[in-house]
């Protein structure tokens, strides 16, 4: 496999990717990793029925870019940004609440179809990492209401704990929730987020997850928790480390998107 040099500037090379998913599909008898619904219950590690993994050398480029450690802050931060519309987009492929209609175009009418405004989106960022997966998302949605939650991570118990919650008092089993965070590593904070929208109406089944990178412990504990649940992801790893770090994964991701 090639290797290239640290980056300086955006590449204009599409870097190479190694999926350590293909290992795990392998040993399950696969002879390729599948790209949707993701599940093998015969690996050792057992993933979430519902994860979907596009197939888009976009997709690729940028969790590459992503991957590099010589990235410096404003170019990670926009991998992350590119990654993110990317995935939001194949997750509200079939998802979003339509509207038929006509409009009076130049030269006649049109029969169209728009997303309803009166059903946004709720997206719900884990502070601070899952920021930078929205930042290019912004006119990807045309309705949507953003709910702010923050948590933040013990480094030796790996227990985490809020310290902001902006969520509504309740949700509706209809409202569509989409929430973002770059890492899925052990699950523990993303199981918080679900179970806490959950216990305020939520259905898990109209919740779907968007992060650049997820480990097969988190998988795990999201399906084993909630029925229905769907992730969409650029890439998945088999290692999480002792100090709750996805290997080879992206490092820290809020501290490498904001410098800090």
């Amino acid at each position: 496999m090639q290797t290239f040099a640290p980056l300086t500037a955006l590449p204009s090379v599409v870097l190479p990717v190694v999926c350590s998913l293909t290992q795990a599909f392998v040993s399950c008898g696969h002879s390729k990793p599948p790209t949707t619904g993701v599940h093998c219950p015969d690996s050792p590690h057992a993933l979430h029925p519902q994860v979907f993994v596009p197939p888009h050398p976009l997709v690729s480029h940028w969790v590459a870019v992503a991957r590099n450690a010589a990235s410096p802050p404003p170019m990670f931060r926009a991998a992350l940004a590119e990654l993110g519309r990317l995935l939001i987009y194949e997750a509200t492929r079939d998802w979003l609440p339509t509207l038929e209609g006509s409009v009076a175009t130049p030269c006649g009418t049109a029969e169209v179809t728009f997303i309803d405004p009166g059903q946004p989106v709720k997206v719900v960022p884990i502070l601070r990492a899952g920021l930078t997966l929205l930042e290019s998302a912004a006119t990807l949605l045309p309705s949507s209401q953003t709910f702010h939650v923050g948590y933040r991570r013990d480094e030796e118990t790996l227990v985490a704990t809020p310290y902001l919650n902006k969520l509504p008092a309740s949700f509706t089993p209809e409202d569509r929730i989409l929430v973002t965070d770059p890492m899925l590593a052990t699950g523990g904070t993303m199981r918080q987020v679900i179970q806490d929208l959950v216990d305020r109406g939520a259905a898990p089944g109209m919740i779907r997850i968007v992060s650049a990178v997820c480990a097969p412990p988190a998988l795990k504990l999201l399906a084993d928790k909630f029925v229905g649940l769907k992730i969409y992801t650029g890439i998945i790893d088999a290692e999480v480390n002792e100090q709750g770090f996805i290997i080879p994964g992206l490092g820290d991701a809020g501290d490498r998107a904001f410098g800090t």
